[in-house]
């Protein structure tokens, strides 16, 4: 066995080794050299970059994979083996590589973003903990493990987002965080404690192959949902997000992108693969559940979107609006598939929802990151935030403009940009379901144009302001990072096919091949 297999053989463990041995060596680099400290984080990250791909290759080419901590034998005589496993299929490896995306383009338009700042040694030291997180989160084959790592994402977030200790509405928006996400974690734990009191089982596909959908199991589901939704800031639980997402560092809040999406990924793996052998009947309320929530958390995000002034923090009611369109997609697909007098000609287009939704999580994950970057650039540039004492930047930032259009036109879905792709298959699929939720959903991508227009026009069009007059560009490592970000949208955009064939169509199969994922149960 050449290095190369070696390595690929231990992939899955050294996707959360590597980064959590940085996170521990970054505060010592640290004292030698600040530069030095930098270039160790990103090449941490640019290394378990290069892992996730090479581990998506293997699985997209030869299935999913099962990586053991602990005996390969679940017993010793009588006793019970007490071993972590990381059961590794295309839907885990597809969010894997948004969350390496999202922490590889944060650490590297940080370098200057955050160079003024002090106690810089601790602030990488966390982003490499959050990027831990987020990998265990979709890499964990464990219940208990998920657990872990979600509050290993809740506490590092938490820390990041109150960064600027000084600012008083940052450590407000910290606390809030913190507060919601024990209150998702403690949920968490009590459903996991039900079922493992239930099927003394711990491992995801164990548990799946023994739910008999009890009472108890229903409380769970319930428990389960709401606090992976909280987690993912769908309405009427996403009071924390706006706070979170505008008071935090830019940088920051490119990441959290990523936590939220890991909140999801807990969603979809709860709804299809967990409880996916016994949801029958219900699945047409669940379905339609999950629709209603994908409806009011667009136009929520969108009414809310309308009326702020503070450039960050209407970005975040964006954000809130294209969660809404992963729910949408991934309830209307459950809704058809439930549907008894489904028809041949609809059955095709709940994977078409399916598909449609996987692939926003990535698009809205480039597109909301690239415009939070570019808010971050224009405080940078100007220490202002407020839309209304902008004016005339596209004169002297040239280059974050042409990002910020790139961003608007990603969001709101206009082509040749990535978000039309997406949206548009969950516009078509939600026709077949009902018309009006597609012309709902196509109403609030106009909204959203319509607003990151005025945005547009606000900050970056109109006369310069006196005062910033002396505006320059920002550092070339922030515009590496957001053209890193903008290259992505535009190969999404341009060529959706090869996208959507190579990496989404494996992650939806994965997540509705229920029987599959139990093919690569080694026990619990």
């Amino acid at each position: 066995m050449n290095f190369l297999d070696q390595l690929l053989s231990h992939a899955p463990a050294l996707l959360v080794a590597i980064p959590l041995l940085g996170a521990f060596l970054t505060p010592l680099i640290g004292r030698v050299n600040d530069k030095l400290r930098n270039i160790f984080v990103i090449g941490i990250l640019g290394f378990t970059g290069i892992l996730v791909i090479l581990l998506a290759q293997q699985i997209f080419a030869s299935g999913p994979i099962t990586y053991v901590f602990g005996s390969l034998d679940p017993y010793v005589g009588k006793e019970t083996v007490i071993r972590i496993l990381f059961e590794i299929d295309a839907l885990s490896i597809f969010m894997a590589m948004i969350a390496i995306v999202l922490s590889f383009s944060a650490a590297l338009y940080s370098w200057a973003y955050m160079e003024k700042n002090t106690g810089l040694d601790k602030y990488y030291s966390l982003l490499l903990l959050l990027t831990v997180g987020m990998l265990g989160m979709v890499l964990t084959g464990d219940m208990f493990n998920f657990f872990v790592f979600l509050e290993i994402t809740s506490i590092a977030s938490c820390a990041l987002i109150a960064f600027y200790i000084n600012k008083v509405k940052s450590v407000e928006a910290g606390f809030k965080y913190i507060v919601v996400s024990t209150i998702g974690a403690l949920f968490v734990l009590m459903a996991i404690a039900l079922l493992y009191g239930q099927y003394d089982a711990l491992n995801i596909a164990k548990l799946a192959d023994s739910i008999t959908f009890s009472f108890v199991d229903k409380i769970a589901l319930v428990l389960l949902i709401a606090a992976l939704a909280m987690k993912g800031g769908i309405v009427p639980m996403h009071m924390w997000l706006p706070d979170a997402y505008s008071r935090a560092p830019a940088s920051v809040s490119l990441i959290l992108i990523g936590t939220t999406q890991a909140g999801l990924y807990g969603v979809f793996r709860v709804l299809f693969t967990l409880y996916g052998n016994v949801i029958t009947l219900p699945t047409i309320s669940m379905g339609w559940a999950l629709v209603i929530l994908g409806l009011l958390t667009m136009l929520v995000g969108v009414i809310m979107a309308l009326i702020q002034i503070d450039f960050k923090r209407l970005i975040a009611y964006g954000a809130i609006a294209e969660l809404g369109y992963m729910f949408l997609g991934v309830g209307t697909c459950l809704t058809i598939l439930a549907n008894p007098d489904i028809t041949l000609a609809q059955a095709p287009f709940a994977f078409e929802a399916l598909k449609g939704g996987l692939f926003h999580v990535f698009n809205d994950a480039l597109d909301v990151g690239l415009l939070f970057m570019v808010a971050g650039a224009v405080y940078y540039a100007t220490k202002e935030t407020s839309l209304n004492r902008l004016g005339g930047l596209a004169r002297n930032m040239k280059y974050t403009t042409i990002f910020f259009i790139i961003g608007l036109l990603a969001i709101s879905g206009i082509p040749p940009m990535n978000g039309f792709a997406s949206k548009l298959l969950i516009y078509e699929s939600t026709y077949q379901l009902n018309p009006i939720l597609s012309i709902i959903a196509i109403l609030s991508s106009i909204m959203l144009l319509a607003i990151f227009i005025k945005v547009f026009h606000a900050a970056f069009l109109g006369p310069k302001l006196p005062q910033f007059d002396t505006v320059k560009e920002v550092p070339r490592s922030m515009l590496l990072a957001m053209g890193f970000i903008a290259a992505f949208i535009i190969i999404f955009g341009l060529f959706p096919d090869l996208i959507v064939n190579t990496i989404v169509d494996p992650a939806a199969n994965a997540l509705i091949d229920n029987a599959g994922y139990m093919r690569w149960l080694i026990g619990g």
